[in-house]
């Protein structure tokens, strides 16, 4: 089945429902199940009319709107294979992904073609087009013929690629995720169980990937008025506006879009009473942010979502079964609680090889690698929603490896499984510390020490020999909290604290700790 026919199929049981609803040039509007199908249908038939097959890459540089989705149904409804990077990641890596899995189409908005002028890999694709306004050397979108609109989805088999995201290349050499037909069909239904998804509801959505299930479900997204390239730096004025106005029952974002929703929310004194269902995961999603959203969102429930790229979801939590004991081991030193893995997954921790290829096993030998019940290891996971592999097997012998013929993937987290078979999160296996003092997990110091108010961030390396602790505080410089701190946490055997003004973070949640980066600015 082509994933396209799940992503329209409500173009036939509700044509007139809203599908998306966004901003743009300052006024809202809104897509329907029916128009959404109908411009699919245009776009498919003016990038088959100029030679895109199926099969073919069809990269698209976009923002977050109905167009973004439009486009990537076209693509869906050919067999195409939609393809997306970040260009932000500079020329080099533009090069190195065009070269992983050469395009056929560049789509792109106008301000995006001028990427043309930088890229080679770019200006060297065959078929070009523009969305909005008409650029010189592309086809406008503009010229697609509504009467000659391409009405049938190709058939595609489950294994057919359907969907190409690459790394940042943090290498140097980026991988390319491929995501086929079946594995996207099965996303979507471990997506819609796991986020309760019910035809009709409104979903302030800030994730692509969730856009999609949405569109599957029956579901209408509202898409945020703000920059979401960003999520810590958002605009959340104009996005209490949306909610007010809208009313959505639903949303999920990264843990950066959620401090500055609640933030302004604080300081402004505002509630938001409409929305009975908060998601937050794609980073590290702490007790204080938790905290924030339960005096958000008064009504809603809150579920923190553990996932990663390769796997999404891959363990929940309910913020409301967290218990006061659960609080306290967070504060003790036992790490961050993931939650239950969702039922879809098989989950294990075994003994941490990260860093070295591992594998085959027998069924016997995996059983053997088994960390027994509170002791720390590698976390690994497998499903049919679990990324197999990469393209042309690039990263493969270091992420997976195979349990009788089963493929497992590698998330390269720490964590253990609790009597009662909860997940709990230590940090990225490489990041621990080693020293005459035993090991030291990340997460579980900084999950303690962001359970304090004033402090916004904290991270704790391995610097010079000693340990080292680096917060950032919500209100600048505040010699009492920082005597508050050394004395909550004893047992991390902290030797300094570092104030920084700001700790650096991932791109692209604006919530993972970027280690290397912290260590070359304590260097200094």
């Amino acid at each position: 089945m082509n994933i396209a026919e799940v992503l329209c199929r409500h173009a036939k049981l509700r044509p007139t429902a809203p599908a998306i609803i966004d901003v743009r040039r300052g006024k809202t509007r809104t897509l329907s199940f029916g128009e959404l199908e109908a411009e699919s249908k245009r776009v498919a038939a003016l990038l088959g009319g100029a030679g895109v097959h199926a099969g073919d890459g069809v990269l698209i540089f976009h923002p977050m709107a109905a167009e973004l989705y439009i486009a990537l149904i076209g693509a869906f409804r050919l067999g195409a294979v939609a393809m997306f990077l970040d260009p932000s990641a500079g020329r080099e890596h533009i090069e190195r992904c065009c070269k992983l899995w050469p395009p056929r189409a560049l789509v792109a908005s106008a301000k995006a073609h001028l990427l043309r002028f930088r890229s080679a890999a770019l200006r060297r694709i065959p078929l070009k087009f523009s969305i909005g306004m008409g650029v010189p050397g592309a086809v406008s979108f503009d010229r697609a013929d509504p009467v000659t609109a391409e009405a049938q989805i190709a058939v595609t088999a489950p294994d057919s690629p359907a969907l190409v995201t690459f790394t940042s290349g943090s290498t140097g050499v980026p991988k390319a995720a491929v995501r086929t037909h079946g594995f996207l069909l099965e996303q979507h239904r471990v997506l819609a169980e796991s986020l309760r998804l019910a035809s009709g509801e409104l979903d302030l959505t800030t994730l692509p990937i969730f856009v999609l299930a949405n569109l599957g479900s029956g579901v209408c997204s509202l898409i945020p008025d703000t920059d979401l390239r960003n999520p810590g730096k958002i605009h959340a004025g104009p996005v209490t506006q949306q909610i007010r106005r809208h009313q959505p029952s639903r949303t999920a974002a990264s843990p950066a879009f959620f401090e500055r929703l609640a933030s302004f929310c604080r300081e402004n004194e505002l509630q938001l009473p409409e929305l009975r269902n908060v998601f937050v995961g794609g980073a590290p999603v702490f007790p204080n942010l938790l905290r924030k959203l339960r005096d958000m969102a008064p009504k809603a429930k809150i579920t923190a979502v553990y996932g990663s790229t390769e796997a999404e979801p891959i363990a929940e939590t309910a913020y409301a079964d967290v218990e006061a004991s659960d609080f306290e081991d967070m504060m003790r030193g036992r790490g961050l609680l993931a939650g239950e893995p969702v039922a879809q997954i098989q989950l294990a921790v075994i003994r941490d090889s990260w860093g070295t290829p591992i594998g085959p096993f027998t069924a016997a030998q995996f059983q053997s690698a088994l960390m027994p019940e509170g002791r720390a290891g590698e976390i690994v996971v497998s499903g049919a929603h679990v990324l197999p592999g990469y393209l042309n097997a690039q990263g493969d012998s270091e992420t997976k490896f195979d349990v009788d013929g089963v493929r497992w993937h590698r998330t390269g987290d720490a964590g253990y499984l609790d009597s009662r078979g909860r997940l709990w999160l230590l940090g990225r296996c490489d990041a621990r510390i080693e020293d005459a003092r035993g090991v030291l997990f990340p997460f579980t110091v900084e999950c303690a020490v962001q359970q304090i108010p004033e402090i916004r961030r904290a991270a704790v390396v391995a610097h010079q020999g000693r340990r080292l602790l680096a917060v950032e505080l919500d209100h600048g410089f505040d010699s009492e909290v920082l005597a508050k701190l050394q004395s909550e946490i004893p047992w991390a055997k902290i030797d300094a604290v570092r104030v920084l003004a700001r700790i650096p973070v991932d791109k692209r949640h604006n919530a993972k700790v970027n280690y290397p980066e912290l260590r070359s600015l304590l260097t200094r």
